[in-house]
């Protein structure tokens, strides 16, 4: 997963596209990726899935959307992971879905990253780190994402927020920011001032009235309104008004519009894989305000 600053290259040879490949859902400014559509590396014990171009899959139609340069899916079995490797100039951010991620770096930063608790890494001038799944016999599952930094050459700093009281309280959670309209919420810092990350775990059936004792999750949200906005449906399946509907991997790519409803919708894994997972999908959404690659 080591980045120096390739994606500078991706961003020199790729073209701004208002309809990148793909399916527009019958207008240019949305665009619909499927699960299918993402790249796969594997490796022992690691299997990545890739949203845009990354490692030897090049696509110079797929580079990044909005200022987000990478979405990765991955799947560590137990003792595997990614040794220490180096990052320049990025902001990282991630997310664990299934497991716990034990994350070491050069900050001196380090511990278990769970479901819920979401984490920061600035590598501003340069840091090293390392991602392992050791310290559960389970699977660990994770979506990492980066943005570019405001500026670069930063020291590097690390961050971790716990928002699972958010998450089950309902409703679109901002986990991750550098927007002054966020300044006052939960989220972790991000070195990027034109970007946001949302999430929200939507119960797939509507909350009841009176809600004692009940799953006060949110059953649908609304999305934020932006220039770029890309939505990764982390878990489960959901209804994206005017859009459809999208299945765990798929994504959509919004342009200069916001507003629309995502609702949970029923899926067929609630009945084949019972668990604390079953019964909700999760989304993950990036509001961005600027795009890397010149118009």
């Amino acid at each position: 997963m080591a980045i120096g600053v390739a994606y500078r290259r991706h961003i020199r040879q790729g073209t701004r596209s208002r309809s990148p490949v793909g399916e527009t859902g019958g207008v240019t400014n949305i665009v619909i990726r499927r699960a299918s559509d993402r790249f796969t590396s594997s490796e022992p014990g690691v299997t990545s899935r890739h949203s845009f171009s990354f490692g030897r899959h090049y696509d110079p139609e797929n580079v990044g959307f909005g200022l987000l340069i990478m979405n990765n899916d991955d799947v560590v079995e137990p003792g595997h992971g990614y040794p220490t490797h180096p990052h320049r100039d990025v902001e990282i951010v991630t997310w664990v879905l299934d497991g716990a991620l034990v994350h070491r770096d050069t900050t001196g930063a380090g511990g278990v990253i769970h479901p819920g608790l979401a984490q920061r890494l600035s590598a501003g001038r340069g840091v090293r780190h390392s991602e392992f799944n050791d310290h559960r016999p389970s699977p660990l599952r994770f979506v990492q994402m980066w943005v570019p930094p405001d500026s670069a050459g930063a020291d590097p700093s690390y961050g971790c927020q716990d928002v699972s009281e958010d998450l089950d309280s309902g409703g679109l959670v901002t986990v991750a920011s550098g927007m002054p309209r966020y300044s006052g919420s939960t989220a972790i810092t991000l070195g990027q001032r034109a970007a946001a990350m949302h999430v929200a775990r939507l119960s797939r059936q509507p909350a009841p009235v009176e809600r004692g004792g009940g799953d006060a999750r949110a059953h649908s949200v609304t999305l934020p309104t932006a220039p770029f906005l890309h939505l990764y449906v982390a878990r489960g399946t959901a209804d994206v008004e005017g859009v459809g509907r999208l299945g765990e991997g798929d994504a959509v790519r919004i342009i200069d519009e916001g507003g629309r409803r995502v609702t949970a919708a029923p899926s067929d894994s609630d009945a084949a894989e019972p668990g604390p997972a079953a019964g909700f999908a999760e989304i993950i959404s990036w509001e961005m305000h600027a795009d890397l690659r010149p118009a």
